[in-house]
């Protein structure tokens, strides 16, 4: 296991930091504990984690507020832990850029699992070197698979990993149309009841960072009862 592979808990509760904790470190993982919200935002920036497991009601400051700060930052994967468990709650924590989520009470092997995923999705592609650079609509869109890099319009944009992943794979076949089922499985590496629009929150936060009106869509078509369609024109 890598030393690069820490992870940072922000956790008030000291029984359930306890449990992850041993998880997580006999998973091969570094594991720092913070139980504040302000705490953790100064051990995520002295430490620089390689991902962040993250309640969502902390004593001093709301966690989706830490959330915000993080992903302003950097694309470092963050995994919300919380009891906060309805529809509503989880789209708002996707929209902040979270890149999965997890409802107490939970199993700490799953979250093992989760974080295995997350930090899987931060490596490039296989075959990425390969690719090369994807470019779309004359130059207007470029898209660097080895580098997780993307340039809209001549400017660079910051993706998150999950972001990218998923607007990499819509990129990858133009015009195809592939399920909310479908990107889960590609793009999370998983499938799970209740998720799935999780995806649309992601598609949301690249429509937003790529310029694209979703009424009059460039890139990113929804196709109503399905999913999502990319009408990029690859050049040549």
């Amino acid at each position: 296991m890598s030393v690069s592979e820490l992870i940072l808990l922000i956790e008030d509760d000291h029984a359930i930091a306890e449990v992850v904790v041993a998880y997580l470190r006999e998973a091969g993982y570094t594991v720092v504990h913070a139980d504040r919200g302000q705490d953790g935002l100064t051990s995520y920036r002295n430490q620089q984690p390689a991902l962040v497991v993250l309640d969502l009601m902390l004593p001093d400051i709301p966690g989706e507020l830490v959330c915000s700060e993080i992903k302003t930052e950097s694309d470092t994967p963050v995994i919300m832990l919380t009891a906060k468990s309805s529809e509503e709650q989880r789209l708002i924590g996707f929209s902040l850029g979270a890149d999965d989520y997890l409802v107490k009470p939970f199993s700490a092997r799953e979250l093992v699992f989760r974080v295995k995923i997350a930090l899987r999705r931060t490596m490039p592609p296989q075959g990425a070197m390969e690719t090369g650079c994807l470019s779309f609509n004359r130059g207007a869109l470029r898209l660097e698979p080895d580098g997780y890099r993307a340039q809209v319009n001549g400017k660079a944009v910051e993706f998150s990993g999950t972001e990218f992943k998923l607007l990499l794979r819509l990129a990858s076949a133009p015009g195809k149309v592939f399920s909310r089922d479908e990107l889960l499985e590609k793009v999370l590496g998983y499938s799970c009841d209740g998720y799935e629009r999780c995806i649309d929150a992601h598609i949301k936060n690249i429509r937003h960072k790529l310029g694209d009106n979703p009424r009059t869509p460039i890139y990113i078509e929804s196709v109503y009862g399905v999913g999502y369609r990319f009408n990029g024109i690859q050049d040549s």
